[in-house]
């Protein structure tokens, strides 16, 4: 399933694209540091949410198709 089916990116994606270790952006995203998602904790697990078109739009590269 492709991004735009799932209206989400994966963390593993994501870092690939900025550059950056997959930890790198968990923290971030837990921390309140990016404007294209967010980090929730459940009970002891934790989840991600990255917003394609924000997370493009922050990284200044338009998804290709």
């Amino acid at each position: 399933m492709s991004d735009t089916e799932t209206n989400q990116i994966s963390v593993k994606e994501a870092s690939k694209l900025m550059g950056k270790s997959e930890q790198f952006l968990r923290v971030g995203l837990r921390n309140d540091r990016f404007p294209f998602g967010t980090a929730v904790k459940l009970s002891s697990h934790w989840t991600y949410y990255i917003s394609p078109k924000l997370f493009y739009e922050y990284i200044g590269c338009r998804k290709s198709a």
